[in-house]
């Protein structure tokens, strides 16, 4: 359900030790990074309940991976370049698989936070490589079209899989295990990636720390400051602190790439108007779809009393909605053009936020499966025309970039979308339930589902600024054009 980081096509046609099983390793890395992005969010009320979170720190359990995955993914992609791709590929496994086990054993709310931000770290590093180890084992043509398209399936299976496990795991034997579970595909996947993976050429040149690490830094101090608005107020030391150091570091960010010889975000991919409407749209897509699953989970298990594996299958037809539109949209771009689907897709996006602002404590399934349909068929649309518009036109050399940074966009804007959502949802549910003067459950699930349909009218407002982005800014390109034939980076973004 994100756009990934496309590997530059260029590589030499070096075959890979045993392809099969090369295929096999890197989807399976590549299908616990997805999954453990949803596999969470069906456990949200129950770690909640066991680890005592409050409201405002539970969110974090989905930004610290968002903002760390987000914020660090350029930067994981550029440590394969000049490290070697397998190696940083299997360093961001054992990572990844070394915080999965500590996060098992949480005991409180801080530790398991902070786990959470070191599995975003040990993805950023192995996602992208894992992407690219494709395009350095397996030869140009046939080989590697199939396996870029086992990749994707993957990737989209992934969402649907990880709600499923998160929901059979957590009411069948323990939230903990959505968390173990990662350790024995890790081992597996660390034991078998040097038999079946080449390294790759590595490049010369340096990273960009500063540029990481002020760019990361600043945007987990803006979402505390915004979290910690609502806990407490918006002239707390803590919050115009928070947003302090988040101006300084932001605007040090800037002058770093500025100035940096290998920046990791070089500021001038900005400077066509397709590509930066194409990350503002994701920006917004981001808001709404971590949004949208962070207070619909809720509500389905607090208001209406749902198990998690129940809330899992309620998720499905949303799952399979998106990955049917995408594929549907993958094979009309090439006939229609971009700019019927950047359009149909934002708009049903759009109906279906706006749909869900509609539901009340006493609603049923129907009042939310039509418009997780809408929602899904909106942005299975909107997703392969918005990358192929990233990627239109940029140098091959930046091509990864272009496509990388689409996934930064929806991280990082989910991140921050989530943390002012979640305020908005408090606050009007303090204030629904002050006004009823009335503490009884059926109270208090009237106010909770007051304060989700505020998160999403507000939600549904950024996806039609999305919307307008699409009308106001984005031109068709030239080879999107109805009926023009794709180039081959092109058709690789298109079977997405």
């Amino acid at each position: 359900m994100s756009s990934t980081e496309v590997p530059e096509l260029t590589h030499s046609n070096t075959e890979g030790k045993h392809l099969g099983l090369a295929l096999a390793v890197i989807s399976c890395a590549q299908l616990m990074i997805v999954l453990d992005a949803t596999v969470v969010n069906v456990a949200l009320p129950t770690i909640h309940r066991d680890l005592h979170f409050s409201l405002n720190n539970l969110e974090w359990l989905i930004t610290a991976y968002a903002l760390t995955f987000g914020g660090l993914l350029l930067f994981g992609g550029r440590t394969g370049d000049l490290y070697g791709k397998r190696r940083m590929f299997m360093i961001g496994i054992g990572i990844f698989a070394v915080s999965s086990l500590l996060g098992g054993f949480a005991q409180n709310d801080v530790w398991l936070i902070i786990t959470r931000g070191l599995q975003g770290v040990g993805g950023a590093i192995a996602a992208p490589t894992a992407l690219s180890l494709i395009a350095t084992n397996f030869p140009e043509g046939r080989s590697r079209n199939r396996a870029m398209g086992v990749y994707a399936a993957m990737s989209g299976g992934g969402g649907a899989a990880g709600l499923l496990l998160g929901g059979l795991l957590t009411s069948y034997v323990s939230w903990r295990w959505i968390f173990f579970i990662n350790v024995p595909i890790a081992a597996v996947v660390l034991l078998l990636a040097p038999r079946a993976l080449n390294e790759s050429q590595t490049t010369s040149g340096h990273l960009d720390v500063p540029g990481a690490i002020t760019a990361t830094g600043g945007m987990l101090s803006l979402v505390y400051g915004l979290s910690n608005a609502s806990d407490h107020s918006w002239g707390s030391t803590a919050t115009i602190v928070s947003f302090g150091a988040a101006i300084v570091l932001l605007t040090a960010f800037g002058f770093i790439e500025r100035r940096s010889k290998e920046p990791l975000m070089p500021l001038d991919i900005f400077r066509n108007r397709n590509r930066s409407g194409a990350y503002a749209m994701m920006l917004c897509i981001g808001i709404a779809l971590f949004s949208m699953f962070y207070f619909l989970t809720q509500y389905l298990q607090d208001v209406w009393g749902w198990s998690a594996v129940r809330t899992g299958v309620g998720f499905l037809p949303m799952t399979i909605g998106i990955i049917v539109a995408a594929m549907a949209s993958s094979r009309a771009v090439s006939r229609i053009g971009i700019r019927l689907p950047l359009l149909v897709g934002p708009a049903a996006s759009v109906i279906g936020m706006l749909w869900l602002t509609r539901i009340t404590s006493t609603s049923d399934y129907l009042d939310v499966f039509v418009p997780l349909v809408i929602i899904a068929l909106g942005m299975g649309i909107t997703f392969v025309p918005l990358t192929l518009t990233a990627v239109s036109g940029v140098k091959p050399h930046e091509a990864g970039l272009a496509s990388a940074l689409l996934n930064t966009m929806q991280q990082v804007g989910g991140a921050l979308g989530l943390a002012i959502l979640a305020t908005v949802a408090i606050d009007a549910t303090n204030a629904k339930l002050h006004a009823l003067h009335q503490t009884t459950s059926a109270a208090i699930n009237v106010a909770t589902t007051h304060g989700y349909t505020t998160a999403f009218t507000v939600s549904a407002g950024i996806a039609f600024i999305g919307l307008l982005v699409s009308v106001l800014v984005i031109r068709v390109p030239t080879f999107m054009s109805g009926g023009q034939e794709l180039s081959p980076m092109e058709e690789v973004v298109a079977s997405y």
